[in-house]
């Protein structure tokens, strides 16, 4: 399984954790073709089409980011809903738009 990869942190923000975690289970199962779009991946899931983009836009965080969440060490305030945001493709902005010290 895919929990595996992400182990339990300390003081991580657990919704988000399994966020992230649900986010690239998904992924793989769009690029792997158990699903062949978000509308189909929703309808397996009995979830909202909205709540799967959301969800899935966690795969596109920059990888310093995910790591600092990992760890526990992201900025206070940071909430699963910020992320879920419209977030910027660019990781730049992104660290600026969550609060993350730019790199």
């Amino acid at each position: 399984g895919l929990d595996s990869a992400f182990p339990a942190a300390g003081s991580a923000q657990q919704p988000i954790v399994t966020a992230l975690a649900r986010a690239h289970c998904w992924q793989e199962m769009l690029d792997g073709g158990e699903v062949a779009s978000f509308t189909e991946l929703a309808k397996k899931l009995d979830v909202d089409r909205s709540y799967v983009s959301r969800v899935l836009q966690l795969t596109l965080l920059a990888p310093d980011i995910v790591e600092a969440i990992l760890a526990g060490h992201e900025p206070s305030g940071l909430s699963l809903a910020k992320l879920t945001q419209a977030l910027p493709v660019l990781w730049g902005e992104q660290r600026e738009l969550l609060g993350f010290d730019p790199q």
